[in-house]
């Protein structure tokens, strides 16, 4: 049996939650420790870079998955893990500010918890699509799922941006005590009894895992794709903890304003993944090659109208272009996922789990590198300059990654793909 519309929807809603507890972590504690705080931004970026280098043991879970075992408990694991990692970040964060060492101490474990939450949870989530779902309906189902897990982002970055303000310690507490609870709570219901209606029977599978991951990595097909995954995605979280601080730092944004911002930006995500899922599988329009490129060449020039709005300062219309660079972000995005879930049923069988591993693990360490990297220019140029020429310089550099991978998107990726690639079908 394979999974019915429902029931991808269902294991969209997990995606959600996991969103909605990861943009607590990578947004509002990033910018507190930044602007409130007065803390280097390279700090933030080195926790968060902590808990995506955790996520490089993502191709051992999902070959595990792939050689047997019920994945529902790894999701529902995972996700309290990460629960319990977001809620002991936030403790970190009010504690930073009256002792550093413990407050520090509190929030590298927080953050370790963080990401085995997420390669636990996601992984095997990703894993059970990829080899329940219809070879028609993979696409498919990548979007709604990753749509899903925007829109967790989203509405999460909006609401709490909103509550947030005015900011008290007590009141940060009860709002991410709230999603956190919530999430797991979401989570349990909506991946309930899935895997026992499908009856899933897994071959046992005795092969060693490196002999697993040699099989994978032999296979032209997923090594480039690993590669792009990396290059890609490097220049699409270089922005992810400077973008508040930008906010804060140059245009005078409050800490709900900025949560706020980061919430419109995951909502420019959204809309730009329903814009190519309408006119891909609706309509019948682009390759999925052609779409990469074009959201990665839009991105550059969103990131570009960005910079030349820095001189400008408080004032300046930085949400629209925020939201603009979101729309060709989830243009991109959308199609790589596509792209992703397509590739993860050819080559050697019963290798779905550790394919999927492989690209998880390099989008992990991608973003983990550039979120770090990004934090760390940052830090370092505005030694020298201003914050708007700062910031500026390593958004240029971000556009230039981008442009780059639309060379190697054009190099690499099908120029005609199987129309059930893209479109699905029953």
């Amino acid at each position: 049996m394979t999974l019915s519309w429902l029931q991808i929807v269902r294991l969209g809603i997990v995606q959600m939650a996991l969103g909605s507890i990861v943009v607590l972590t990578t947004s509002t504690l990033n910018r507190l420790m930044v602007v409130e705080l007065s803390l280097p931004a390279v700090l933030p970026g080195l926790l968060v870079a902590l808990h995506y280098g955790i996520q490089m043991t993502r191709p051992k879970w999902g070959f595990a998955s792939d050689a047997g075992g019920h994945r529902t408990q790894w999701i529902i694991g995972g996700m309290v893990a990460l629960a319990a990692g977001a809620m002991l970040a936030a403790v970190g964060v009010l504690v930073l500010a009256t002792s550093f060492a413990i407050g520090m101490a509190l929030s590298i474990v927080a953050y370790a918890l963080i990401g085995l939450g997420v390669g636990a949870s996601g992984t095997s989530l990703l894993a059970l699509l990829a080899t329940t779902t219809a070879p028609m309906r993979r696409a498919a189902a990548a979007t709604i799922t990753w749509l899903m897990m925007i829109f967790g982002i989203a509405v999460t970055a909006g609401v709490v941006g909103t509550l947030l303000d005015p900011y008290t310690p007590a009141l940060l507490l009860k709002i991410v005590s709230v999603v956190v609870t919530g999430a797991v709570v979401i989570t349990v219901l909506a991946v309930w009894g899935i895997e026992r209606k499908l009856a899933i029977v897994r071959t046992p599978d005795a092969t060693p895992f490196w002999d697993g991951m040699r099989d994978v990595w032999s296979e032209p097909k997923a090594r480039n794709f690993t590669l792009f995954v990396f290059l890609s995605m490097t220049a699409y979280f270089m922005q992810e903890l400077i973008l508040e601080p930008y906010a804060g730092l140059v245009f005078a944004f409050t800490p709900g304003e900025s949560t706020s911002l980061s919430g419109a930006q995951n909502g420019g995500v959204f809309i730009g993944m329903l814009t190519v899922g309408i006119i891909a599988t609706g309509f019948k329009r682009g390759s999925l090659r052609n779409w990469v490129m074009a959201g990665c060449m839009g991105s550059a020039a969103a990131l570009a109208v960005i910079t030349l709005l820095g001189p400008i300062g408080p004032g300046a219309p930085l949400m629209p272009a925020v939201v603009t660079l979101g729309f060709f972000n989830g243009m991109f995005a959308v199609a790589a996922i596509g792209s992703m879930m397509a590739l993860a049923g050819e080559g050697h069988t019963q290798r779905e789990g550790t394919r999927m591993g492989l690209w998880g693990a390099a989008q992990a360490v991608a973003a983990g590198f550039g979120g770090l990297i990004g934090a760390a220019m940052v830090d370092l140029l505005r030694l020298a300059t201003t914050d708007a020429q700062a910031f500026g310089f390593v958004f240029i550099f971000e556009g230039a990654l981008f442009i780059a991978a639309t060379l190697m998107a054009a190099k690499i990726m099908d120029r005609n793909p199987p129309r059930a690639a893209m479109v699905p079908g029953e």
